[in-house]
């Protein structure tokens, strides 16, 4: 007698259920755990990781991508309300600059602002100022799309009903229209605060002193002088610290904006 659609789909979900319950086993058995735990999770070389993986890398991972989200998040305001604006040249200004920092690695970014910018203009950028300026600069460029979708999903009544009031358009927008958007594109604006966080690794390319290193430089370096992994899975569980609340934040947020959705394309 053939199997029905749904009883098919059951045993199917059954022999890949117990796959993996055989996989496991054999892995459980098989598998050398006192090795496996020396090269991944060697318990003295992570004492001496601590307290400076804490009160340096951590630190600083947290410093450097707050300060990337501020100056990415004002630079992403200007240039949406430069893409809205009716003068042509503030679009393609904006569009210009939309379109070349979204199709450029932002590893490209934190060379031109480590090496190409001061040898070309005299000019000395301290690490915070570099890693400001080139997560900032590339994380504007998406903040700009975003912020622009959440001021075009604001609905046109809100608009109509505050200029019937009197009110100016630059203080319709700046009173009615941002804080309305800003509602709804808080949810993708904590997904860019995640994607900075973990670019603010990039920060490799320019060499730090130890009080500068972040959590993927502080790996590196003590994976290298440790020979082992433990470093480099203590510093992934550090930034599972910070982007997995960050996540639950946004799915939240997510959640209280009624799922609304932008496009950024």
């Amino acid at each position: 007698m053939a199997m029905s659609k749904r009883q098919r789909a059951k045993v199917f979900r059954g022999v890949q259920y117990g796959v993996l319950i055989v996989a496991a086993l054999l892995m459980a058995v098989f598998a050398d755990w006192g090795k496996i735990q020396h090269a991944f999770l060697d318990l003295d070389v992570a004492a001496k990781l601590f307290p400076n993986i804490i009160i340096v890398a951590l630190k600083n991972t947290i410093i450097y991508s707050a300060l990337g989200f501020a100056f990415g998040l004002a630079l992403g305001l200007v240039l949406a309300l430069m893409k809205l604006s009716s003068v042509g040249p503030y679009r393609w200004i904006a569009t210009a600059y939309i379109e070349f920092f979204r199709g450029v690695p932002a590893l490209l970014v934190f060379i031109a602002f480590a090496y190409g910018v001061p040898t070309a203009f005299q000019l000395r950028f301290d690490t915070y100022s570099t890693v400001m300026l080139a997560l900032g600069i590339v994380a504007g460029a998406y903040m700009a799309e975003t912020i622009r979708a959440g001021i075009q999903a604001v609905p046109k009544g809100q608009i109509e009903a505050a200029r019937s009031l009197g009110m100016s358009a630059p203080r319709t927008m700046i009173t009615v229209v941002i804080p309305q958007a800003f509602r709804i594109i808080l949810p993708p604006l904590t997904n860019e605060l995640i994607m900075l966080t973990k670019d603010s690794s990039l920060i490799y390319v320019i060499g730090l002193a130890a009080s500068e290193r972040e959590l993927t430089q502080f790996g590196r370096q003590a994976m290298n002088e440790y020979r082992g992994m433990t470093p480099i899975v203590i510093a992934g569980f550090l930034y599972l610290i910070i982007t997995l609340p960050l996540g639950y934040l946004s799915r939240h947020l997510e959640r209280r904006t009624g799922g609304k959705k932008v496009s950024v394309v």
